[in-house]
């Protein structure tokens, strides 16, 4: 269920091997360069691959299902350093780890749960720089970064709801229990602007809040609700002020500071995931390996291409687009597709 990261022509991906998951390196042409096994394969609920690999300056970071966190050269897919998440005491969910690392200013940022609920290691030694004293559920929901100007926090979505903690130290800036005891919390939040948004399945819907932060004192106020985009682990984008994503069994378009909605329950290619690249949507749903391209519009869904790939089961890999080609992950085979602009 994890997707690829691609750098310099390079392919990164993560998979089961038998009772191992495994990180693999491919080359542009979809040659296997290197094969390294991570850890255990996690087999309980929906068995199979997770988190993301991240990529940071030469080395490659990675969150198993069962809660090793390891680091890796790139050149070689050999192990530098790896962390166990149950040492600071922490438990995943139902359905295992499952965020991307945060890399960020030195540290990586990874969420263990329980008392400490977020922890930042260093990123070449693996060793602790801070555990935040934000107690909270994992789920799996990856951090992001909200900056300004000299000051930085770390905000994730948890089982407990949303939680800010200060990028320096860990300590808690900001909680919110909205989606708190919610059977899973998947989409990552998303900010931009001044608004931090985050939206969840199982008829929960979003919630905007308008952040600013004045002589280093934050404030979180919450701006709307909204019941038009109810995502499952399909997530969204925003671009130009306006959100794009997954709602339900379709598509929604909202505005970022109103909350208005601009369109929604549009089908495209159903129940999905998505990624943005060059003013462009692209859409995987899943099930059926369908895959479509539209125009990112607040006038409405207009799907211009459309392709199918053959696989089997539910596909909640989000599609990659990097260098002009589109990846999309189905069942046990990854394709890549030139979509570059003629």
């Amino acid at each position: 269920f994890s997707s690829v990261a691609v750098v310099n022509d390079k392919v990164y991906a993560t998979g089961d091997v038998g009772g191992d998951l495994v990180l693999s390196a491919l080359s542009g042409t979809g040659a296997l360069l290197w094969r390294q096994v991570q850890g255990p394969a996690y087999t309980a609920s929906h068995g199979g691959a997770r988190s993301t690999p991240v990529v940071d300056n030469g080395m490659i970071y990675l969150v198993g299902g069962s809660g090793r966190v390891t680091c890796h050269d790139a050149a070689s897919g050999k192990i530098v350093w790896e962390r166990e998440l149950k040492s600071f005491g922490g438990r995943p969910g139902g359905w295992g780890y499952a965020e991307s690392a945060l890399v960020f200013d030195g540290k990586v940022i990874v969420t263990p749960g329980g008392g400490t609920g977020i922890v930042a290691l260093d990123k070449r030694t693996g060793q602790d720089v801070w555990r935040s004293d934000a107690a909270c559920q994992a789920h799996y929901s990856s951090a992001i970064v909200i900056r300004d100007k000299a000051h930085t926090l770390i905000v994730q979505g948890s089982g407990s709801g949303l939680l800010a903690v200060d990028a320096k130290d860990g300590r808690k800036v900001w909680s919110n229990n909205i989606f708190a005891g919610n059977t899973a919390n998947c989409p990552d939040p998303a900010y931009e602007d001044g608004y931090l948004f985050w939206a969840n399945g199982y008829g929960k819907g979003g919630i905007c809040f308008k952040v600013a932060c004045r002589e280093g004192v934050w404030s979180f106020a919450e701006a709307w609700r909204t019941s038009d985009m109810i995502c499952h682990h399909g997530g969204y984008v925003i671009d130009k002020g306006h959100i794009y994503g997954n709602h339900n069994a379709g598509w929604s378009c909202l505005d970022l500071q109103t909350g208005a909605t601009l369109w929604k329950n549009q089908k495209g290619v159903g129940k999905g995931s998505v990624c943005f690249a060059d003013g462009m949507l692209y859409l995987f749903g899943e099930q059926g390996g369908r895959a479509g391209l539209a125009a990112a519009s607040p006038d409405g869904l207009a799907m211009s291409g459309e392709v199918t790939v053959q696989g089997a089961g539910p596909s909640w890999a989000h599609p990659a687009v990097a260098g002009g080609r589109l990846f999309l992950r189905y069942d046990d085979t990854l394709y890549c597709f030139d979509v570059k602009a003629r």
